[in-house]
């Protein structure tokens, strides 16, 4: 059964002119116990009074094993959002309730393939984030990892310089910035132009060799699927997470 706690905020910055990163520490001192690739619910209500709640995954990076302290996530503007309106007005020390964690969209130890293609949009890279301790261990056993990230230029790339370090510290991982409306100013060797799921044919999706992670925007995801399929890789191999703004 899901926990329910208060968090506590301690830090936010803008990761980008639309996106607000945010960590928070449990009120009551508690470490959270997670899964990489799990999502916290935040819980709150409209201004007649009506209860509803808004999911957003855990982006800390941690030793992908133990409980963490500061709990990290990645908050996107929805224009009239009752939970933009909540978080983004929210004080240093303010606290939220919430509960969690919850999900399944994770790395499986079980997994025998050779390769990874982990594709994102917008905050979908958040959970990627959270598991870049587990990914260093895949690729030291001799795994592949390959993170394509949609977003339409380079200042929406979130965590984009971490994963570009991330990649050169821990080889077998690739970064792909795929910009679909700008390239950067001075393109790096690994951009790529257009949309996550038209640069999946460069990748040569295979079922004998690839498991998927999609998450983010619903039309990427539901196209990724479709081009995944049609490559071959079945259902079982290709996990999902959309990503839906709520106001």
């Amino acid at each position: 059964m899901a926990d329910h706690f208060q968090l506590r905020l301690v830090d936010s910055t803008m990761l980008a002119p639309t996106v607000r990163h945010m960590a928070f520490e449990r009120a009551d001192g508690q470490p959270l116990a997670f899964t990489p690739g799990q999502f916290l619910q935040i819980h709150f209500h409209y201004e007649d009074g009506t209860a509803t709640k808004r999911s957003y995954s855990v982006g800390t990076v941690g030793d992908g094993s133990s409980p963490v302290q500061r709990i990290e996530i990645a908050v996107s503007y929805v224009e009239g959002g009752a939970a933009t309106k909540l978080l983004g007005e929210l004080p240093i020390g303010g606290e939220i309730n919430a509960s969690g964690p919850y999900g399944r969209f994770c790395l499986q130890a079980n997994d025998a393939n050779g390769r990874y293609l982990l594709l994102a949009t917008g905050t979908g890279v958040t959970p990627y984030r959270a598991m870049l301790p587990q990914i260093a261990e895949l690729v030291k056993q001799g795994r592949e990892v390959v993170l394509l990230y949609g977003a339409r230029n380079e200042t929406e790339l979130l965590y984009g310089e971490e994963f570009e370090a991330f990649a050169q510290a821990n080889p077998g991982f690739t970064f792909h910035g795929c910009l679909s409306r700008q390239p950067r100013e001075v393109p790096r060797p690994n951009d790529r132009q257009g949309h996550v799921q038209n640069v999946l044919a460069e990748l040569a999706p295979s079922a004998e060799r690839d498991i998927a992670y999609l998450c983010g925007n619903p039309n990427m995801v539901d196209a990724a699927f479709t081009a995944l399929k049609d490559f071959g890789l079945p259902v079982m191999h290709i996990r999902r997470e959309k990503y839906v703004s709520s106001r």
